[in-house]
């Protein structure tokens, strides 16, 4: 759930594959230098980040690299991906689906795993936020607690003595 910025920067020296991480470098922190944070690995990333370690070209430093016609150099040119825009709307069409951007993926891991109740806190250290209130704005799912907060509510509503006077008033 890293940001594209942070994914597009990725070169092979930030992925550990003996104990399973990846080291994301952000410049969201205050003073916009670049700021490491460690991720785990799930199993399905340590197998496809593997994959293309093994075939990767040993002359490229990065993860996800691609050639492209600059038009400032008047030449070609390999390097780093610097948005994904073109990859992520082929990947959209070629499963059917409404075109989003990657940004949204972030969201969804985020709710994700609010929903199987990963404390806050983890959530916040993955996605790299140094506040609390922008990992909540990340949060899309109700919790349990929540859930049953508007239901006591509801409840409660209508046995309130406001509720009935109410009722007596309009009737």
């Amino acid at each position: 759930m890293g940001r594209i910025s942070e994914i597009n920067r990725l070169v092979w020296d930030d992925i550990d594959f003996d104990d399973r991480y990846i080291t994301l470098y952000t410049r969201k922190k205050k003073g916009g230098h670049l700021t490491p944070r460690r991720i785990w690995m799930t199993d399905k990333v340590h197998e496809v980040l593997l994959g293309r370690y093994k075939q990767r070209s040993g002359d490229h430093p990065w993860v996800f690299w691609h050639r492209y016609f600059s038009t400032k150099t008047n030449d070609w040119v390999e390097g780093p991906y610097k948005d994904r825009k073109y990859l992520m709307r082929n990947l959209c069409e070629r499963a059917g689906v409404p075109y989003f951007r990657y940004h949204a993926l972030r969201h969804a891991g985020a709710s994700l795993m609010d929903s199987v109740n990963v404390p806050i806190g983890a959530i916040q250290k993955i996605l790299g936020h140094e506040n609390r209130r922008t990992t909540e704005i990340y949060l899309h799912s109700f919790s349990e607690s929540e859930k049953q907060a508007v239901r006591d509510y509801e409840a409660a509503r209508k046995k309130s003595h406001t509720f009935s006077h109410t009722q007596k008033t309009r009737g």
